[in-house]
C-alpha cells in the first residue's frame, strides 16, 4: 500500500519547518561565498517556498523567481546584513540555504 501523496507532503513539512531556525547572517556567510545562499522575500512563506524547492516545482520556483521573491543573495543585501548584525530565518533544502531577514518586530522575540 502506497503512503497518500498528501500524508507524505505534510510530514515533510512539518519535517522542514522543524528545521527551521533564526541565525546570525554572519554565520551564512560561507553560504553566500560558495553562491548557495538563497533570499526569500519577507512576504513568503519560507517552509514553502523549501517545500518547493525540495520537491523540484520548478514552475512555482520560477514564478518566485521572475517576481523577484526568490533570488540568490545580493552582495548589497549581504553586505547591509553584516553591517546591521542581521538576524535570519534560515533552512537548508541542500544544496541551498534559504533566508529571510527577520521583521523588526521579531528580531528581539523568541
Amino acid at each position: 500500500m502506497q503512503p497518500d501523496p498528501s500524508d507524505v507532503t505534510a510530514l515533510t513539512k512539518a519535517k522542514l519547518g522543524g528545521e527551521t531556525a533564526k541565525i546570525p547572517w554572519c554565520e551564512l556567510q560561507r553560504f553566500f561565498a560558495q553562491g548557495r545562499a538563497i533570499h526569500v522575500a519577507t512576504g513568503l512563506d519560507l517552509v514553502e517556498v523549501a517545500l518547493a524547492v525540495h520537491h523540484d516545482d520548478a514552475e512555482q520556483v520560477l514564478h518566485w523567481m521572475t517576481q523577484g521573491q526568490v533570488e540568490r543573495v545580493r552582495d548589497a543585501d549581504a553586505r547591509h546584513w553584516i553591517e546591521v548584525d542581521a538576524l535570519v530565518w534560515a533552512l537548508v533544502v541542500r544544496p541551498w540555504v534559504l533566508v529571510q531577514p527577520l521583521e523588526l518586530d521579531e528580531a528581539g522575540a523568541d
